[in-house]
């Protein structure tokens, strides 16, 4: 993108606000048509809403892997992954001690610590092929089918939402969901837009202030595109929809990992510098301890949300003091 720092700049802040509308908006018309199918809390938060607060990583991986740009789609994944974990966790925790239900800490805590540990094993070697790109979007797949499954065969989750008994006629029926079919591709298409434009702004940035891609990809792009999940988990968490908010996290780590960067590696083997087996190394140890401290006790106390917080300020910290020491 051509243009001073300033106009950037200001692009960036515009097309993360754009982000936040869309993906709102898609993930409100999601929502309301999955509760129509009284699908449980959990799983909305594990799979519909993770992957649609998950589009703008989506968008942004794919455009700066067709650019040629896998410092940037690759960072993008592995720093929203951290900064999901430890900062939106962290600040969630802070508003109030997070329970978490069995199933997410026996089930997807392992299928996230398993899905992170793959991802960082494929940019080990500095380059995502087409055929573990494969890999990963399959995994990605077979693990949402195992999802869905066991929401079926499992009685002990919880289906009901406090509207689902609401009688609608046939004339709201049909306004609610052509309501929700103009949300869904207004906030699809804004967030496609805005995406490629913040890829371009912050590469942009990148090269003028001599900061390397990886570094704003990781920091600046990733915050950015996770601006969607820190906003459905704190709305979810106060509403106290536990399970959606920590299921949102969760579901969306995995999904980037998986099913973006698989995606993003199969249309385009991703070329990365040596820092990203570095900052993979990070998210391993982030997500590790993260399951961990859910596993005991199954809950994240304010104390543990608050150094998972810390720990994020501290990788912003130092990836900027490495570029300009």
């Amino acid at each position: 993108m051509v243009g001073s720092p300033l106009v950037n700049v200001a692009v960036i802040a515009a097309t993360v606000l754009g982000l936040w509308i869309g993906a709102s908006s898609l993930v409100d018309a999601v929502v309301r048509i999955a509760r129509r199918f009284g699908v449980s809390e959990l799983t909305i938060g594990l799979t519909i809403v993770a992957m649609g607060t998950s589009t703008p990583e989506l968008v942004v991986s794919i455009d700066a892997a067709f650019a040629g740009l896998g410092d940037v789609a690759v960072a993008n994944v592995i720093g929203s992954n951290v900064y999901n974990l430890a900062f939106i966790l962290g600040v969630v925790s802070l508003l109030r001690v997070v329970p978490v239900e069995r199933s997410l800490v026996h089930r997807d805590g392992v299928a996230l610590v398993l899905a992170t540990f793959a991802g960082v094993w494929t940019v080990a070697d500095g380059v995502v092929t087409r055929p573990e790109g494969l890999a990963l979007a399959l995994g990605f797949v077979a693990y949402t089918a195992y999802l869905l499954r066991d929401e079926r065969g499992d009685p002990s989750i919880v289906t009901e939402y406090p509207d689902s008994r609401v009688t609608e006629t046939l004339a709201d029926h049909a306004r609610f969901r052509g309501r929700d079919a103009v949300l869904l591709v207004g906030g699809l298409a804004l967030v496609l837009v805005c995406g490629h434009f913040m890829v371009e702004a912050a590469t942009s940035l990148a090269l003028r202030a001599g900061i390397s891609a990886w570094v704003v990809g990781g920091t600046i792009v990733a915050a950015g595109t996770s601006t969607p999940e820190l906003a459905v988990s704190l709305v979810a968490m106060r509403q106290g929809h536990v399970g959606m908010s920590v299921g949102n996290v969760v579901g969306s780590n995995v999904f980037n990992v998986l099913g973006i960067m698989g995606v993003a590696a199969a249309l385009r083997p991703l070329a990365v510098s040596g820092a990203a087996a570095e900052t993979g190394a990070w998210l391993a140890v982030v997500t590790v301890l993260m399951v961990a401290a859910l596993w005991t006790g199954r809950r994240l106390s304010r104390i543990e949300g608050a150094l998972f917080a810390l720990s994020e300020g501290l990788r912003w910290v130092l990836g900027l003091l490495r570029t300009f020491g």
